[in-house]
């Protein structure tokens, strides 16, 4: 088996030297202006107000999946300790990268306690419609004060 012969260590520094100086070469002071709206320059796939809007709205119960590229938050079953014999599990969808209320979807499941077992029990529409207003109005203000800042 052969062995590459070992560059010298002045033949290595020139080595580095030229190559930081070809990358340096690649720079330039000009770069391209971005004239995005404030809702698309984001570091994530979906619009960045939605996103932690609904972080902080189901921050009460625990995270089981939160995927910033998808727009995808899904809560581990949460008991209210004033109310332990019912439990909801909370699934929230951001399709979109505009702060809107169609780029906006919640999931609920709820289940009871019965008889030592978690039964599934109808999930009110009304109660997705007021965490879908919440998570919205939360984003507004998000919104608001990064335009005022």
């Amino acid at each position: 088996m052969k062995t590459a012969p070992m560059l010298s260590r002045s033949a290595r520094i020139a080595l580095v030297l030229a190559a930081t100086g070809a990358l340096a070469a690649c720079g330039g002071r000009d770069r391209p202006q971005a004239n995005l709206p404030a809702s698309q320059v984001n570091t994530i796939g979906v619009n960045s107000y939605l996103w932690r809007a609904a972080l902080e709205t189901v921050s009460f119960a625990p995270l089981l999946q939160a995927d910033s590229a998808g727009g995808v938050i899904v809560t581990d079953w949460y008991s209210n300790p004033a109310n332990p014999g019912e439990r909801v599990k909370l699934t929230v969808s951001i399709l979109d990268l505009d702060l809107r209320a169609d780029a906006l979807r919640v999931a609920a499941s709820r289940q009871v306690a019965q008889g030592g077992n978690w039964v599934e029990a109808p999930v009110q529409a009304a109660t997705v419609q007021k965490l879908e207003d919440i998570i919205l109005t939360k984003a507004r203000e998000l919104r608001s004060q990064t335009v005022a800042s």
